[in-house]
């Protein structure tokens, strides 16, 4: 069954061209009543350098927007190139995705050590973005690590690697 969307373009079409656009990996976390949740989340961005705004898309359904709803705040763990299990494990469904997982209160939001960046923000206005919600969030504190980001281009885990420069080209325009 071919899914469309309200345009009439197939999900399946939509799907592909998406996966031809690399991202990076995050796990958004939240943290209630000193229980941590978290899952991984493929639509994150940054919005504005002043003041500071990501965003991040939550499925409609999920415990962690309920979650995030309920106390205001969330953070956003960038994976390390290293990260891919952890990736994959934030990416299922359960409450028991953080057994086993290393991770440490930062700020009152849970940090997954080895990651590149953490953002600890605070939620403003959701915004309605079909079968997710878009959250806003203001970044209030930043931590940054040494490190490879981990990618996700064609369905596959990666990292970015630098070309040299006389491996560019560049097009003369038209």
């Amino acid at each position: 069954m071919t899914a469309t969307t309200g345009g009439g373009l197939s999900g399946d079409a939509f799907r592909e061209a998406m996966a031809e656009v690399c991202g990076p990996v995050t796990v958004v976390t939240a943290m209630e009543d000193g229980r941590p949740h978290g899952t991984t989340v493929s639509a994150f961005t940054s919005l504005s350098l002043d003041p500071p705004l990501v965003t991040v898309a939550l499925d409609r359904r999920s415990d962690l927007l309920a979650m995030v709803t309920r106390t205001g705040s969330l953070a956003v763990n960038v994976l390390g190139a290293h990260q891919e299990a952890v990736a994959r494990r934030f990416a299922r469904k359960g409450d028991d995705k953080f057994d086993g997982i290393a991770w440490e209160p930062h700020h009152g939001l849970p940090l997954l050590p080895g990651t590149v960046v953490w953002l600890g923000c605070t939620v403003l206005p959701f915004m309605d973005g079909g079968d997710h919600v878009i959250v806003v969030a203001r970044v209030d504190r930043v931590r940054t690590m040494p490190g490879r980001p981990l990618l996700y281009h064609r369905r596959q885990f990666g990292t970015h690697v630098t070309l040299r420069g006389d491996m560019v080209t560049s097009t003369p325009a038209p």
